[in-house]
């Protein structure tokens, strides 16, 4: 009598732990799934394009050419100086 209980006992214990074992690999691969459509998400957050289109809409920034490039500090002599850059009046 003792052994057929341990025996119920056993088995009762076994489908317990298979069963947690299922709902954890359960998680893991749910969780695997979200770590790659997380990876996926900053991917397209970080490229370029659109990096330069938040640059441009939010923060009002523009590439940079040489007709809109403002030099400040001391000119050099062959270039002369322009009032308000850096030149002494």
């Amino acid at each position: 009598m003792v052994s057929a209980l341990y025996l119920v006992n056993v088995q009762y214990q076994s489908r317990r732990l298979f069963s947690e074992l299922e709902r954890a690999n359960a998680q893991g691969r749910r969780l695997a799934l979200d770590q790659e459509r997380l990876q996926l998400e900053r991917q397209a957050q970080a490229t370029s394009a659109r990096v330069e289109r938040l640059a441009r809409e939010k923060l009002n920034m523009r590439s940079v050419t040489p007709a809109i490039t403002l030099y400040l500090g001391p000119q050099p002599a062959s270039q002369g100086a322009q009032p308000g850059l850096g030149a002494k009046p």
